[in-house]
């Protein structure tokens, strides 16, 4: 499996969790080591392994699992010659004890787990081991019974303390008067009496320690050297005596090592099974079936770390439906359908049991990879997009029919335009290739295809428009909103934020200031105009190219685009009014009159204009489009936007009307006379 996907999915915290209820380091070990698994079969008897287990725990009864403290350095050790010693010996055969009781216990548990009862029958008790352990070895000791030598030695040495302890005995009673105190001690294996430090040449003998302030001298008497020298010659013999027994108790357990080494593998794999199995009970694992048709159905599914806050989840994919859109809005829960799945999946393959509701099931994959996450790296120089892609990439090169792929915000990180027409492209791929997929996305146009395209299906998070929270539920076969104006409002942000983006989303923003100098819309090919029309326009666009746009064309601009938010394939004909609602809008218009500020369509340009001086006695109008001044037959004019849309109602429309140098000057003329001082108004055209 592709560890990226493992580390994506935290595949690594689960196994980190499961190994905490494991009692030896050979469960712990096997644990850490586990990977998911591919093959069917194998994956089927590991979850029926696991389900037997829970099933002996939920009898409530304790399983003797043997302990492996200690064992692990004799095993180590095995094939060294080395001699092991007391504690390493009372380990052996305290395990060996142990595994005598799995044994025991699990010959009664056959028909609640038959799988993996079958597997304590090949433990070895190792009897003659144990037992020859077990009489020579006692208290962490070697006993008298290991040997006749050895139990002959110890003899005479109780006989050589008796003696010392008489002589003592009748020292201290002599030399009462100088010492410190009427006790024995032993310094450096040998007797002393504790005497006082002005008397102790008194006594001869030798000293061999002093206390902390130096008031006592320990001596041992000259009377006692020779029985002392006595006892560490048995002493010595003692120890070779141990040693002989020690030597013959490593060997017989060298000579057992296969036994001990498979019943440790064994114990090791109890512990393995029984440590999956406390994990499934403290998560609710239950036990599915796998299949290789690509069938998975998850029932009332929840993420192992949201055991608590996760709504149950309901899930299916198929050979008819193997690639979902999921959409919805954000902090809805779409992330975490993924993960789920994958991380659900990847347990399964391993042999664990899952969060589920029974009759669950799960498909077997190859190649699970998960594309979760920005994935942004400043050492790599990769943006979101690049990153993303650099996966994908990935994920198109090794896509079979038995890859489960998760992509979270498909193509989200660059021109929305791109990134949808490559998302189709992806997916189109990905479902030729038959690989099963989960994506989540914004793209409205994903959620027509998938309606339209055989093998898609479309789901969604639910989400509630009163309270404005997500309800983390996922429906199948229907498309969602992102509702991110709804969320943008309840995390704060302003009212007039809000109503402004639905105006824009409706394609009727309001202007609530100037518009700032912007680049003008690049003008459609006009209708055949009237010469003086045709003259018109060209001057039109020829100074728009060639000045500096000013306030009244980037408003003409914006007007166009405000009202005009569909795609350019049907951009034309949006752009002419229509018959009913329009004509009857322009009747309304045309008995008002236009007034300045208006917005209107000027057919003979197929442009937009401002009006600057409401019709004349001749029935034509002075309009502004783009930079240049107009008349134009108030019959070539269709009403666009009103005056009372675009501007509040103190709005200066000399902004609109007048250049910035004309507008300073009045400003001044306004205050003060200004000798010379002129205002040239532009020339104007004019069409008949």
């Amino acid at each position: 499996m592709d560890e990226q996907t493992l580390r994506t999915l935290e595949y690594g915290d689960i196994i980190a969790e499961a190994s905490r209820y494991a009692v030896s380091y050979e469960g712990r070990r096997r644990i850490s080591e586990l990977q998911p698994m591919s093959k069917l079969s194998q994956i089927a008897r590991s979850l029926e392994e696991t389900e037997e287990a829970k099933r002996l725990l939920s009898k409530g009864a304790s399983v003797p699992l043997p302990s492996l403290e200690g064992v692990e350095t004799v095993v180590s050790l095995l094939g060294s010659g080395y001699m092991f010693g007391e504690q390493d010996l009372t380990s052996v055969g305290v395990f060996l004890h142990s595994c005598t009781q799995l044994k025991k216990y699990m010959a009664g548990k056959r028909e609640i787990a038959p799988g993996i009862a079958s597997f304590a029958a090949s433990l070895e008790d190792l009897p003659g081991l144990q037992s020859e352990i077990l009489r020579c070895i006692r208290h962490g000791r070697v006993t008298n019974e290991a040997s006749r030598e050895l139990e002959k030695v110890r003899r005479k040495m109780e006989q050589v303390k008796e003696r010392i302890q008489k002589r003592m005995q009748s020292i201290m009673s002599r030399y009462s008067g100088i010492l410190q105190e009427q006790l024995v001690s032993v310094r450096a294996g040998r007797y002393v009496i504790p005497v006082r430090k002005e008397f102790y040449k008194q006594v001869k003998g030798r000293v061999h320690d002093q206390s902390t302030s130096g008031q006592t001298v320990f001596v041992e008497p000259e009377e006692i050297s020779a029985l002392q020298s006595e006892l560490e010659g048995l002493s010595a013999e003692e120890g070779r005596e141990e040693a002989k027994v020690l030597s013959a108790l490593s060997e017989r357990v060298e000579a057992s090592a296969s036994e001990l080494k498979l019943n440790i593998d064994i114990t090791g794999t109890y512990d393995f099974l029984f440590a999956k199995a406390k994990y499934a009970v403290s998560i609710g694992g239950e036990h599915v079936q796998v299949n290789d048709t690509g069938v998975t159905r998850m029932l009332e599914a929840r993420h192992p770390k949201l055991l608590e806050r996760m709504v149950p989840l309901d899930l299916e994919l198929s050979a008819a439906a193997r690639i979902m859109i999921i959409t919805g809005p954000n902090t809805g829960g779409k992330t975490v359908v993924l993960k789920t799945l994958g991380l659900l999946t990847l347990m399964v393959q391993s042999g664990l049991l899952v969060p589920v509701r029974a009759g669950s099931c799960f498909a077997v994959f190859e190649n699970i990879r998960a594309v979760v996450g920005d994935g942004q790296s400043l050492e790599q120089s990769l943006s979101t997009f690049s990153a993303q892609m650099a996966s994908l990439v990935q994920m198109l090169n090794t896509a079979d029919s038995r890859s489960l792929m998760l992509i979270d915000e498909l193509a989200a990180g660059t021109d929305p335009g791109e990134g949808m027409a490559l998302s189709v492209a992806i997916l189109e791929e990905l479902s030729q290739r038959q690989a099963a997929v989960l994506v989540t996305t914004h793209f409205n146009e994903l959620k027509t295809f998938a309606a339209q395209t055989p093998g898609f299906v479309n789901a969604r998070m639910e989400f509630d428009p009163v309270s404005l929270r997500p309800l983390y539920q996922l429906t199948i076969g229907e498309a969602g909103q992102s509702y991110a104006l709804e969320i943008a409002q309840r995390l704060g942000m302003s009212q007039h934020v809000i109503e402004r983006s639905r105006k824009w989303m409706t394609g009727r923003m309001v202007k609530e200031t100037a518009p700032q100098n912007s680049p003008s819309a690049v003008p459609e090919p006009p209708v055949e105009l009237e010469q003086g029309e045709k003259e018109a326009g060209q001057r039109a666009d020829k100074g728009c190219q060639e000045e500096e746009v000013k306030t009244s064309v980037s408003l003409a601009s914006n007007i166009e685009h405000s009202r005009d938010p569909a795609p350019a394939s049907t951009r034309q004909e949006s752009r002419h009014p229509v018959k009913g609602e329009d004509q009857k809008e322009e009747r309304t218009a045309a008995k008002k009159g236009y007034e300045p500020g208006d917005a209107v369509w000027v057919t003979s340009l197929n442009r937009p204009g401002i009006v600057i001086e409401p019709q004349d006695h001749r029935g034509t109008l002075l309009v502004m489009i783009q930079k240049q001044q107009i008349r134009v037959n108030h019959k070539r004019i269709k009403p666009y936007i009103s005056k009372k849309e675009l501007y509040p109602d103190d709005y200066d429309l000399d902004i609109v009307f007048e250049s910035k140098e004309n507008r300073k000057k009045k400003k001044q003329m306004s205050k003060h006379h200004m000798e010379g001082m002129q205002i040239v108004k532009p020339s104007e055209d004019r069409s008949k």
